[in-house]
């Protein structure tokens, strides 16, 4: 059943939408998948809190104009199914990815991080970019390393002066 004009206009605005507020989107081929293989891809993608969506291209064409996702507009063709990263530029990449590696019909096609088109082969070094919790850890690591070299230095000189005594101390009653 072919959708109503309203309808597409709607469907446009939405996918706009979550376009503009996606850090990155994957548009990958899923021709070939079963409706339960598709189901367990939706579920996996809802725990990650990635937006997975079907459209066709010309609706897709037309909502992603005016986004960081117009560079994949030229290449947009076959059956497509798009992942909006939404909290993690690499969160799209990793349900992606393992889907992918279990499924072998679901072929990544394009990839929009940042504005600029990268290829497909890059999706597994997407899918390594750590999470929000594990980035604000290697940033507060790397903070407080110069603190605790500082402090164990601070701390070595009363230890080697108590170990230099000691030993003249164990050397005077031997």
């Amino acid at each position: 059943m072919p959708l109503t004009l309203e309808q597409k206009q709607a469907v446009v605005s939405e996918v706009a939408q979550v376009a503009t507020d996606a850090h990155s989107v994957i548009a990958a081929e899923y021709q070939g998948l079963s409706v339960g293989e598709m189901t367990q891809l939706r579920v996996q993608a809802r725990e990650s809190n990635v937006h997975l969506r079907v459209v066709k291209n010309t609706l897709a064409r037309r909502a992603f104009e005016g986004t960081g996702c117009d560079c994949m507009c030229n290449s947009l063709q076959g059956q497509m199914v798009y992942a909006f990263s939404m909290d993690e530029p690499g969160s799209a990449a990793r349900v992606l990815k393992k889907f992918a590696d279990a499924n072998d019909k679901l072929v990544v096609k394009l990839i929009a991080f940042g504005g600029e088109l990268l290829d497909p082969s890059e999706i597994k070094r997407l899918a390594l970019l750590p999470t929000y919790d594990q980035a604000i850890s290697l940033l507060m690591a790397v903070m407080k390393a110069p603190v605790e070299k500082l402090a164990r230095t601070m701390n070595e000189v009363p230890g080697k002066l108590t170990r230099t005594v000691a030993a003249i101390r164990d050397q005077k009653q031997a």
